[in-house]
């Protein structure tokens, strides 16, 4: 296990939120202990003390169900430095010391190849990974360049390209309740499953994320990653093990099979959207272009939505629909399987069925099976719902992630080639996006 990890853009919104949270669910659980050594840095100048009253802050706000004493461990034990992420001299003095060490490079996708060729330059302990936030890459051209920069650097092995969604544990509950239930596989196919919806829709608007989401999107920001993530292990082949190869091999083996789009494809099959004033609840919320830091020239879409084909015996005349948006009416985050309806109803009435559905809610995590029986007396017909009771998971989705990287277990990480596949998919909505094939409609705040 690595004792040692860098979290290099440390002020960002990824380590307040998520990293400093999941640090401490460790530290609770017994999964780190004295011998862990934090590094945090960014471009700002701050001392060892300072940081800390920050990062105690954040613990605070954001976890303040974790016992005092691991958020307290985790504050006090923060070293901080100032460095250039893309100034291998910066970067060597981050990264010098005894054994290996895990760098975390919370930076925005763009600083990617600068600061892998800083490390390349600065020189890594034997052992050492490098651990890489969504989105890898901004379109495939540059994927295939930060795969061969990260090539030259570590092996492919030790290179972490995570993604939250995967660690979920209703996300894992999907390949799990597939392949643990014989009642379930053999029908895990197009012949009596009619759509998948997989769907991110947020109440939330950008947060204070101005920065980082206008130059992204709802495609590049959701789709690209995280919901072709879940699409693969909805729709991949049974593994023959739950290892690192033979489980990123299947989620590939979903992306290739993805039936390229068009343009008319892209016009009859995806949306983009972004929303205007309007009200959420009791808040009051202003334009997408009239929040801090956006630019309205980029145009960024604030909800996507498309469907896909896979040309495979499995799902071929299945629909996969992947689809999320912010400032949206509800929220609404779930996998939806939507199975056929039955081919002949034997009753004398002319009675409407509503077909099957099973549904991963994937936060709040929750997993529920939509049924058609008798209602009361026998007479009719009626819904009935079997809901699953879920356990708590013992950690959050990044302290997952992070227990990961330390002890070097790939196979929730996404390796290169698979990145690659994922923006193939993409290219074309966002080629035909970028032309205004696809118009970008507008939808008011809380009402779409």
């Amino acid at each position: 296990m690595i004792n040692r990890l860098v979290v290099v853009g440390a002020t960002g919104d990824l380590n307040a939120r998520y990293l400093l949270p999941a640090l401490a669910a460790l530290r609770a659980g017994g999964h780190l202990d004295d011998r862990f050594e934090l590094t945090c840095a960014d471009r700002g100048e701050r001392t060892d003390e300072e940081f800390r009253r920050w990062a105690a802050a954040q613990l605070d706000r954001h976890c303040p169900s974790e016992p005092a004493h691991a958020r307290k461990a985790i504050a006090d034990s923060v070293r901080y430095r100032r460095a250039d992420a893309t100034d291998p001299a910066d970067v060597a003095s981050l990264v010098a010391g005894d054994g290996p060490v895990a760098v975390y490079l919370a930076l925005p996708p763009g600083i990617f190849p600068g600061t892998v060729t800083a490390l390349h330059r600065a020189g890594l302990p034997p052992g050492s990974r490098i651990v890489l936030e969504k989105p890898f890459g901004e379109d495939l051209d540059s994927a295939v360049e930060l795969n061969r920069l990260l090539a030259g650097v570590v092996p492919e092995q030790a290179v972490f390209r995570v993604d939250h969604f995967l660690a979920m544990t209703t996300v894992q509950n999907v390949l799990g309740c597939r392949l643990a239930n014989r009642v379930l596989e053999p029908i895990w196919n197009s012949a009596h499953i009619a759509e998948v919806e997989i769907v991110w829709n947020e109440t939330l608007t950008l947060e204070g994320r101005a920065g980082y989401y206008d130059g992204v999107g709802a495609l590049k920001d959701m789709v690209q990653n995280h919901l072709l993530q879940v699409l693969c292990l909805v729709a991949m082949e049974p593994p023959l093990s739950l290892g690192e190869r033979d489980l990123r091999d299947r989620k590939i083996d979903v992306l290739r099979s993805v039936r390229p789009l068009t343009d008319d494809d892209v016009v009859r099959r995806t949306r983009r959207a972004r929303y205007l004033a309007g009200r959420i609840g009791d808040r009051v919320i202003p334009s997408y272009v009239d929040e801090d830091g956006v630019d309205a020239r980029r145009r960024t879409e604030t909800f996507a939505e498309m469907e896909l084909e896979l040309e495979s015996w499995r799902w071929s005349g299945t629909t996969f629909r992947l689809r999320s948006g912010k400032a949206l009416a509800d929220d609404r985050k779930e996998v939806a399987v939507r199975f056929r309806p039955v081919p002949h109803l034997p009753f004398e009435q002319d009675w409407e069925v509503t077909p099957n559905v099973l549904r991963f809610g994937l936060e709040p995590e929750s997993m529920t099976l939509a049924l058609t029986g008798t209602g009361s007396g026998g007479r009719a017909l009626a819904p009935l719902t079997l809901t699953a009771a879920m356990e708590p998971p013992d950690l959050p989705p990044y302290g997952r992630l992070l227990l990961d990287v330390l002890h070097g277990n790939a196979a929730l990480s996404i390796r290169g080639d698979e990145a690659e596949e994922a923006w193939r998919v993409l290219a074309p909505v966002m080629s035909a996006w970028s032309r205004d094939v696809v118009p970008l409609e507008e939808y008011p705040a809380g009402l779409l």
